[in-house]
C-alpha cells in the first residue's frame, strides 16, 4: 500500500513556519521573504500559496517578476528589481551550482523536524530558507497500524528529501519511505514495486498522482482530491478518513467471499436438481420432479443468492 504524502497522509495546507537569512549575504527575513513571495506568486503549487499567504499576513510588497519559469520536482526562477531569483530545493540549488554550505546547521534543523525546506538563490548565492510545515492527518497513524496488522506492507511516497520524509513517516508509523520522487516519476516507483512481484495499491490525491493511480493494480483516490484523480482511481473514498481504506479492503474480501458462496449455491442447485429434472431418479426410485417443485427450486435458488448478498449491509468493516 503506496500512499502519497501531501493531501493524502497530510491535510495538504502547508504554513510558513521559519523564515532565516543567511548570515553575510545582505538580505534580512522580510527580504527573503518578500522575493520568495513576488516569485511564488506565479506558481499553482500548495506550497507556493502557503508562502503567498504568509507574504500578505506580514504585508510585503509583492514585486514585478519578469521571466518567471516553473520547473517541475525543483522550483521557480526569475528576475526581481534586475536579480535572478530562483527558489526551491536542494536539486534546483545543485543545477544552479549554489554553495549551501552556510546554511547546513539551520536546514538540517528544520529537516529533521519534519519541514519541507525551500532556498532562495540570489545571483546565484543563497540568500534564505523558508520551511513549511504540513499537518499530519488524525487517522493516519490508526490507519498506518490497522493496514500493517492485516499484514500488509506501507510505503510513503513523497517528494521531500530523506530527512524530512524520514521525520513524516516516523509519525504515522511507516517504515519504508520513497523519498525525492519527482512528480512524473511516481507511476514509475509503483512499476518497480509491481517489478518485485508485489500487488500495488496507491492512495492520493493530486493531479500528479493520477498516472500512479491508474499504474496502480489498485488505484484509490480520496474524494477531496482532484477530478483527474477520482477518474483515474479505481476506489473513491468520499471522506478523509484514512480508516477508510483498510475498510475498502475488508468489505472487498467480504465482497469476494460473498460472490463464490453465490456461485456456489446457484452451480449446487442446478447440478443437483437439472439431473433429477431429466429423470435420473425415475429408474431406480420411480421418482419424477413436479413441475411445480422444479419452478420453485429455481426461485430459492435466486433468493438465496439475493439474501446472501444483502448480508453484505450489515458486514462489520
Amino acid at each position: 500500500m503506496v500512499f502519497d504524502k501531501t493531501g493524502t497522509l497530510t491535510y495538504g495546507k502547508p504554513v510558513v513556519t521559519d523564515v532565516v537569512s543567511v548570515k553575510g549575504k545582505g538580505e534580512s527575513g522580510k527580504a527573503v521573504l518578500q522575493m520568495a513571495a513576488s516569485i511564488e506568486k506565479g506558481s499553482e503549487h500548495s506550497l507556493a500559496e502557503a508562502i503567498v499567504k504568509k507574504g500578505e499576513a506580514e504585508r510585503v510588497k509583492f514585486e514585478k517578476v519578469t521571466g518567471f519559469k516553473a520547473i517541475p520536482g525543483h522550483g521557480v526562477e526569475g528576475v526581481v528589481k534586475g536579480k535572478k531569483i530562483v527558489f526551491g530545493n536542494r536539486r534546483l540549488m545543485e543545477k544552479e551550482k549554489i554553495d549551501t554550505t552556510l546554511a547546513r546547521s539551520d536546514l538540517t534543523k528544520l529537516e529533521e523536524e519534519g519541514k519541507t525546506v525551500m532556498m532562495l538563490g540570489v545571483n546565484g548565492q543563497l540568500a534564505g530558507l523558508i520551511a513549511v510545515a504540513d499537518t499530519v492527518k488524525d487517522s493516519a497513524k490508526a490507519a498506518v497500524k490497522k493496514l500493517q496488522g492485516m499484514g500488509i506492507e506501507v510505503i510513503m511516497l513523497t517528494g521531500d528529501n530523506g530527512k524530512t520524509a524520514a521525520a513524516i513517516a516516523k509519525q504515522v508509523g511507516i517504515k519504508r519511505v520513497l523519498a525525492e520522487v519527482l512528480p512524473g516519476e511516481k507511476e514509475k516507483e509503483v512499476r518497480k514495486l509491481q517489478g518485485e512481484g508485489k500487488k500495488v495499491a496507491f492512495v492520493g490525491d493530486g493531479i500528479n498522482d493520477a498516472p500512479a493511480l491508474a499504474g496502480a493494480d489498485v488505484g484509490i483516490a480520496m474524494g477531496s482530491g482532484t477530478d483527474v484523480a477520482i477518474e483515474s482511481g479505481n476506489i473513491t473514498l468520499i471522506n478523509k478518513d484514512l480508516g477508510s481504506v483498510a475498510s475498502a479492503i475488508i468489505l472487498s474480501k467480504k465482497t469476494m467471499r460473498t460472490i463464490r458462496l453465490n456461485l456456489f449455491w446457484a452451480f449446487g442447485y442446478n447440478i443437483i436438481l437439472i439431473p433429477v429434472a431429466m429423470g435420473i431418479l425415475y429408474l431406480p426410485f420411480n421418482i419424477l420432479l413436479n413441475p411445480i417443485l422444479a419452478s420453485a427450486a429455481m426461485a430459492l435458488s435466486s433468493i438465496s443468492v439475493v439474501g446472501n448478498s444483502l448480508l453484505l449491509k450489515k458486514a462489520k468493516i
